[in-house]
């Protein structure tokens, strides 16, 4: 079973919630974090990763508390505004993770020599640096769609200096966002 991601968070939008494994309309769905390959198929924001169902990474599930208990996945109860916060929440650190890749980590993948310690990314693994470039894209434009609805819905984004802190961050590492300048 394969989650239809736009439908989810538009439904999320709506502040209907649906139990991705038994498709019952609910109130309010345990929110839980899980690295199952099992429960990928319940993890919406998980979606496109290359390793589909058999991903063993940490993701966010949603699940209702009669599907969780017998997926035994652990977690809190949310209502729809709560799940838009923990999927904004879960955005941002994919994000600040992505930032951490850029800055440091994808030095440890890649054989390098001296001469190509101080190289930029592009230069050393221009595939790489623009599939990296591409997967942060699609989360800017997922987190702006978050930050959209918050304000649709007047209410207070969390944490709302985030945004700005990560536009300077990656402006200093010498890349655009589509989160501002």
């Amino acid at each position: 079973m394969q989650i239809d991601w736009e439908n989810a968070i538009n439904q999320i939008f709506a502040r209907r919630l649906t139990c991705p494994r038994c498709e019952a309309d609910v109130e309010e769905i345990v929110v839980g974090y899980s690295r199952k390959p099992a429960l990928s198929p319940y993890a919406p924001r998980h979606q496109n990763c290359p390793r589909g169902d058999a991903c063993e990474a940490r993701k966010l599930t949603t699940l209702c508390a009669d599907c969780a208990r017998t997926e035994r996945l652990r977690g809190t109860l949310a209502d729809a505004g709560q799940l838009l916060e923990t999927y904004m929440l879960d955005c941002r650190r994919d994000l600040e993770d992505s930032l951490d890749y850029l800055a440091e980590y994808w030095r440890d993948e890649y054989d390098l020599t001296e001469d190509q310690y101080e190289l930029p990314f592009e230069e050393v693994a221009p595939d790489a640096a623009r599939e990296e470039a591409e997967w942060r894209r699609r989360l800017e434009e997922e987190y702006l769609r978050y930050h959209a609805e918050f304000r649709s819905l007047r209410r207070r984004i969390p944490a709302p200096g985030w945004r700005a802190e990560y536009v300077e961050e990656i402006h200093a590492l010498g890349y655009e966002t589509t989160l501002g300048d």
